[in-house]
């Protein structure tokens, strides 16, 4: 069974779905978990209906939340084909304050991507640019809407 096609721009527009689903805004709490200085943990589906969870930064832009990967990683492919997404976000200093989110993928794009990776840089590190990126690796962006959210 083959894959997707991934040598295809990694853009998936908002597309309006023949379900109606309920977006919501995000809540204050999880506004504030985003903004920290915290870490989530990002779920999607691999081709088997397994989970795979990856530790990431965590940005959002008003109420769509960014999450910066790199070309080749599994997180992109399995959004390619499947674009539900759960994350998980706690605070560093209080483990048991924390939101979780359910939505989905509404965008991957690597516009942007490399400038967002610094700022996620600055932000984490504190570094004016991204140490470790790899020669001829892309950088993408994930954009996310959140379907339900708990805390």
């Amino acid at each position: 069974m083959n894959g997707p096609d991934l040598s295809l721009p990694l853009i998936r527009p908002l597309l309006i779905d023949p379900v109606i689903r309920r977006l919501v805004e995000l809540t204050p709490k999880a506004r504030k978990l985003i903004d920290g200085k915290n870490f989530a943990n990002l779920a999607t589906l691999m081709p088997d209906g397994s989970p795979q969870v990856t530790p990431v930064w965590i940005d959002r832009d008003g109420d769509i939340i960014l999450v910066n990967t790199a070309e080749g990683r599994q997180k992109p492919k399995n959004l390619a084909r499947d674009p539900r997404v759960a994350l998980d976000i706690f605070d560093q200093s209080d483990p048991y304050t924390w939101t979780q989110i359910r939505g989905r993928m509404v965008e991957m794009t690597k516009e942007g991507a490399e400038d967002h990776i610094d700022k996620m840089a600055k932000k984490y590190i504190g570094k004016e640019k991204y140490p470790w990126r790899q020669p001829g690796q892309d950088r993408i962006l994930i954009k996310i809407q959140a379907e339900h959210i708990s805390n």
